[in-house]
């Protein structure tokens, strides 16, 4: 079935929908599927009739950026899984003062359990990576005190603290058992947050993107080794382990990073990958037919594969970005044309034949 670009959106859906049936119905483990819904946007779906549209499709999960109380309204009685945001803004106040941690569960959280299945805050968004020392310095005591939030109102056992981290947390990447964190974060700031996502039984969330690798080194990295579309596979030199796309190979980076730091078993989330279907000049690769197999062949991969060659047994736990494309997104043009959907609801490129 081809779906095409303006076609309603219930037909739009069908093709996810057979997509991921079949995976689902030919594997045990609980890899599974979700996307982020960012609302960076002037011309959205209203949140009712965006949810519809989840509804839809077999994503289990949706990662939203804030706490938008008519997203987390509508979401409910959905059976969709919830990771709600929390925007580095509110980082100084939640790490200084517990009880404004403590009213900002109470209102954007609990304020919607159980109707809305939240299950994880993610406190911050690719902090490490922006080089304010102050805002670093926040984030840990932010996650210990939304924590500790959660532990008052028992609902620590229903709901995790982590934070998403940009792939440039990484120093090294390749090979893939090579992965390990910057010097300048490892002891001292990664080893703490890991400490604390080990010690309350939660996961370490990364970002993944295939297409920013490529795009840098579009003459050293085979896009049809980034698009899952290679002929033959890398091999790790060091493990002799092989791979036969890039994000597995991103991913295992990322779990020998956590290796190195003895948390070979904490598990990771890939809280955001795509492929975006529109970009600059200077951005190799984006465009209409790759984002469509990437996308494609990464749903493909995660609901039949089980786990990555480093981690064959841990099912992928996988977000794609993004839902809808944002017309209001600042920074290069592929930042506003990562979505599986236009503002309408309708398909933006087709994801079939």
């Amino acid at each position: 079935m081809i779906i095409s670009e303006k076609q309603p959106l219930g037909m739009a859906v069908l093709l996810i929908v057979a997509l991921l049936y079949v995976g689902r119905n030919s594997i045990t483990c609980s890899a599974s599927i979700g996307v982020n819904y960012g609302q960076l946007g002037d011309n959205l779906l209203p949140p009712q009739q965006a949810v519809q549209l989840l509804q839809s499709t077999p994503f289990t999960k949706i990662k939203i950026f804030d706490a938008n109380p008519a997203v987390l309204n509508a979401l409910a009685n959905t059976n969709l899984q919830v990771v709600v945001g929390m925007g580095n803004e509110y980082l100084e106040n939640m790490a200084t003062d517990a009880s404004a941690a403590q009213a900002w569960v109470t209102q954007n959280v609990a304020a919607f359990l159980p109707a809305t299945q939240i299950t994880c805050i993610n406190v911050g968004n690719e902090v490490l990576t922006f080089n304010d020392l102050q805002l670093v310095s926040n984030l840990l005591p932010a996650m210990v005190n939304i924590h500790a939030a959660l532990v008052t109102m028992n609902l620590d056992g229903q709901v995790k603290v982590s934070t998403a981290h940009s792939y440039g947390v990484l120093s090294l990447s390749f090979p893939p058992s090579a992965g390990s964190f910057r010097p300048d974060l490892s002891l001292t700031i990664m080893k703490p947050i890991l400490d604390f996502l080990s010690q309350t039984n939660s996961v370490f969330m990364a970002n993944v993107y295939p297409f920013f690798a490529y795009s840098g080194s579009p003459l050293d990295i085979s896009l049809p080794y980034a698009l899952f579309l290679a002929d033959q596979k890398v091999t790790d030199p060091l493990t002799g382990l092989s791979y036969s796309n890039l994000f597995t190979a991103q991913v295992d980076a990322v779990y020998a990073a956590l290796d190195q730091l003895g948390y070979q078993d904490l598990p990771v989330v890939v809280s955001e990958t795509g492929w975006p279907s529109q970009g600059d000049a200077d951005q190799a690769g984006a465009g209409m037919q790759n984002a469509k197999d990437y996308n494609q062949n990464l749903i493909s991969y995660v609901t039949t594969t089980m786990g990555t060659p480093l981690k064959p047994q841990q099912a992928l736990d996988v977000y794609i970005f993004a839902l809808f494309n944002e017309d209001e997104k600042p920074g290069p043009t592929s930042e506003r044309n990562f979505g599986l959907f236009n503002p309408d609801g309708t398909a933006v490129y087709s994801l079939g034949g």
